[in-house]
């Protein structure tokens, strides 16, 4: 089974200083259509305005992987990391027995835009901690390139989640397919340009589900960029 969900079905909202689109049910938005799919339970497509942020907040028994687009998202938290996340970084943070944490855009002319995705861990009450690595667009070019796993396979950041994350990058001819194993979900997230997966055709912010699928195809890609989630159900 194959759902596309398309980028303007999301929820969303604006409060000023965060401009927000929601994949699944989260804060205000609730639809209980899109609660999640398999244990991934968030994607927020999120743009904070210059000199703005996310105060100090916490979370808890949750793995949280933040993708960035564009600008700079400057994480601090209450395990000492202070630290900045580019484009091209993947940053992992386990949220365990309970971590506080804080996200700002300090310029003072530029969005920061990037992804906040939350996976359910397959297990609880464990210390918090913290991974962020670089991947490069050679590294995403016309493939679709491990980024976080269980095992920290391939140089990925390491969840503590049955899952796997592949980012890729994508145009013209550039092809590539990722086989699901019997009984996994897939999600696809076009992050933005243009995009054909398993035969549909993807824009920025469309979303594909699969369920009892085989494999992913992605393929004719314009400036397509792409994320694809291997889940369990």
């Amino acid at each position: 089974m194959l759902t596309v969900r398309r980028s303007q079905d999301r929820g969303h909202a604006n409060h000023g200083w965060l401009d927000s689109h929601h994949s699944f049910s989260f804060a205000n938005y609730y639809d209980p259509q899109h609660m999640g799919w398999g244990n991934l339970r968030v994607i927020n497509e999120d743009r904070i305005a210059p000199g703005t942020g996310f105060g100090t907040h916490g979370h808890r028994d949750m793995e949280i992987v933040s993708y960035v687009l564009q600008g700079n998202l400057a994480h601090k938290d209450s395990m000492g990391n202070v630290k900045g996340i580019p484009p091209g970084d993947v940053q992992r943070m386990s949220a365990g027995t309970g971590v506080q944490h804080s996200e700002f855009n300090h310029a003072p002319e530029q969005v920061t835009h990037f992804l906040q995705i939350w996976i359910e861990p397959n297990v609880t009450g464990i210390p918090p901690s913290y991974e962020q690595k670089s991947f490069t667009d050679a590294d995403k070019r016309g493939r679709l390139r491990l980024v976080a796993s269980p095992d920290g396979a391939e140089g990925s950041v390491q969840l503590h989640a049955s899952a796997r994350l592949y980012a890729g990058l994508f145009d013209g001819a550039e092809t590539a397919e990722l086989q699901l194993a019997s009984g996994r979900k897939g999600y696809v997230h076009l992050v933005r340009g243009e995009l054909e997966v398993n035969g549909q055709r993807l824009q920025s912010g469309d979303a594909v589900l699969l369920e009892d699928e085989t494999r992913v195809q992605v393929r004719n890609g314009k400036q397509g960029e792409v994320l694809v989630f291997d889940l369990e159900p």
